[in-house]
C-alpha cells in the first residue's frame, strides 16, 4: 500500500513515499480504505521533531497522522458496530499512533463513527481532531449552557471555526478573536460579536464571559483570566497552564483546565449527528493530494489556515 513515513524529524522532504504492507487488524480493529487525511499542526510539530515526536520516534516505520474518513474494508472477530463497505471517521489513537498517512488504517472499532451519507469524506476528515478537541472542550469539559458568554480565540482555525459553530449550537452568546480578513467568516459560522486582535486588545472589549477556550497560549493564558467572572472557566489547548497562571486562576474564583482531546467513538457519533443535520460544518481552505503531502504541512505551518487542510487519497 501505499504509505508516508518519517525518516527523521525536520523539514517537510523528511516525509517519505514508500510501499508498505496492508496492517494487520486485531479482533477489535477495523480496516479503513483511507479516502481523506485532515492535517493538523501536531502533525507539523511532530514531523519537525516537536510535538509527540520523542513519544512516537521508536517506531519502525514511523507513519505520522491521526485523522482518517474511509471505507471499511475488514472487521475484526469481536467487532459488531460496523462491516466491510460502511464509510467511517474518526481520529485513531490520539494520543498514540494513529498511523493515518497510508491508503490503508488499522482503527479501533471505537475511536470511529459512521460517516454520514450527506457530507463528503473530505468533510468528515476535517471534523476529527479539530471537532473533537471543540466538543470535548466546550462539552465534555466545559459544560458551557445556553444564555452563556463565551470567548473563543483563533475563532477562524481548524479548532475555532467548530468551537463557534458548538458553542452557538448550545446557545451561548459567542464572541471569536480573529484578523480582521477573517470577521465575516467567523460571523457567518454564528458568532455574535467579533474582536480584531490585531487592533482591539480582547480583554478591553469584552468582560464577565463564563468560557473562554483559547488555541493560542502563552500571554493569552494570562490576559484571559481578566475577562472571567468568578466561576468562570478557562481551557488551553496548545499549552499548560503553568503554576503562576493555576494561582492566579484560583485566587479569582476561575477553574483552569489544559486539555488534550483523546480518540472517543461516542463522541465522533456527537459530531456526525450535527454533520448530518447541517448544525455544523467544515471549512476546508486548502486540499491536496497524497502526493503532494509535503505541500499540506507547508500550508499547515503557516499558522494562517482558515479552518481545515486535507489531503486526498
Amino acid at each position: 500500500m501505499k504509505a508516508i513515513i518519517l525518516e527523521n524529524a525536520g523539514n517537510p522532504d523528511q516525509l517519505i513515499h514508500t510501499d508498505l504492507p496492508e496492517p494487520v487488524i486485531s479482533e477489535n480493529e477495523v480496516l479503513v480504505a483511507v479516502k481523506a487525511i485532515s492535517i493538523n499542526p501536531v502533525d507539523v510539530k511532530t514531523r519537525a521533531g516537536k510535538g509527540f515526536y520523542a513519544k512516537l520516534k521508536d517506531n519502525d516505520p514511523l507513519i505520522l497522522g491521526w485523522d482518517i474518513s474511509g471505507v471499511v474494508t475488514a472487521t475484526g472477530k469481536a467487532v459488531t458496530a460496523f462491516k466491510p463497505g460502511d464509510e467511517v471517521f474518526g481520529m485513531v489513537n490520539f494520543p498514540g499512533t494513529g498511523k493515518a498517512y497510508a491508503a490503508y488504517v488499522a482503527a479501533p472499532a471505537d475511536h470511529l463513527a459512521r460517516k454520514p451519507a450527506n457530507i463528503s469524506h473530505e468533510a468528515a476528515a476535517a471534523a476529527t481532531l479539530a471537532a473533537l478537541t471543540a466538543w470535548q472542550a466546550l462539552v465534555t469539559n466545559g459544560n458551557v449552557q445556553a444564555g452563556q458568554k463565551v470567548l473563543i480565540h483563533a475563532a477562524a482555525g481548524g479548532v475555532g471555526h467548530y468551537a463557534v459553530q458548538i458553542a452557538r449550537h448550545l446557545g451561548a452568546h459567542v464572541t471569536g478573536t480573529a484578523s480582521a480578513a477573517n470577521k465575516d467568516f467567523v460571523l457567518s459560522l454564528g458568532a455574535d460579536a467579533f474582536i480584531d486582535y490585531q487592533t482591539t486588545p480582547f480583554e478591553t472589549a469584552i468582560s464577565d464571559v463564563d468560557f473562554v477556550l483559547d488555541g493560542i497560549g502563552g500571554a493569552y493564558i494570562e490576559r484571559s483570566l481578566e475577562v472571567l467572572k468568578p466561576g468562570g472557566t478557562l481551557i488551553t489547548i496548545p499549552s499548560g497552564l503553568h503554576e503562576g497562571i493555576t494561582e492566579k486562576a484560583t485566587a479569582k474564583g476561575i477553574k483552569g483546565y489544559f486539555v488534550l482531546v483523546s480518540s472517543n467513538g461516542k463522541d465522533m457519533q456527537q459530531l456526525a449527528n450535527l454533520l448530518e443535520k447541517g448544525i455544523i460544518q467544515s471549512h476546508i481552505s486548502h486540499t491536496f493530494p497524497f502526493a503532494d503531502m509535503a505541500a499540506a504541512h507547508e500550508q499547515v505551518a503557516t499558522g494562517k489556515t482558515r479552518g481545515k487542510v486535507i489531503v486526498t487519497l
